[in-house]
């Protein structure tokens, strides 16, 4: 069995003003800097293997937790939203004409226009996890983490979903052939000893 440890990367100026963040390449704000400086990983998790996305919103969040560089993976790079890149998904939702769902009505073939689909992200992104030789941090997205979570607890997009992912803890799914399991509390950052 495989340990898979998820964290989501620190905040970032387009997260912050509400903009569909998928692929573009926007680096942790200020304040990210700063909280993440001042936190490290749980201490079971400090010397497992430490991968994240390519993007350096994720990479940088990975270096600040756990002293080191990560080795990235493009599997991990954040969903593709298309033609939404960049926009607030409150101006998409409040036009009918824009084809914008909230997350709860997906399904797994749900596609931005130009966009991938989860179905798309899980084809990628399972293979990732199931060549896993160790346990291993991955510092990533949050679309990342909604499809490796979904497969792990067998949500379909469709009513809530049944984790809540939040920044600075770690989401545990631990994977042993084809059954995953989603361990039900996640680990929090820990704070930094000066």
């Amino acid at each position: 069995m495989i340990r898979l440890a998820l964290l989501r990367h620190g905040h970032t100026a387009w997260n912050r003003a509400g903009r569909i963040q998928g692929r573009t390449d926007i680096p942790l704000d200020a304040a990210a800097e700063a909280e993440l400086s001042a936190l490290t990983l749980p201490a079971p998790w400090r010397h497992a293997a430490l991968q994240s996305s390519p993007l350096q919103r994720a990479r940088r969040t990975a270096e600040l937790v756990a002293d080191r560089s990560p080795v990235t993976d493009i599997a991990l790079t954040e969903m593709n939203w298309g033609a939404w890149e960049g926009l607030e998904g409150v101006v998409l939702r409040a036009d009918p004409a824009s084809g914008y769902r909230d997350i709860e009505t997906w399904g797994w073939d749900y596609r931005p226009p130009g966009g991938e689909s989860p179905a798309d992200l899980r084809d990628r992104l399972v293979p990732w996890a199931q060549g896993l030789t160790e346990d291993t941090v991955a510092v990533c997205h949050i679309g990342i983490m909604r499809v490796l979570l979904a497969h792990a607890t067998g949500w379909d997009f469709s009513g809530p979903a049944p984790f809540r992912i939040k920044r600075n803890r770690l989401f545990v799914v631990r994977i042993a052939q084809d059954r995953w399991q989603l361990d039900p509390t996640p680990l929090r950052l820990e704070a930094r000893r000066s």
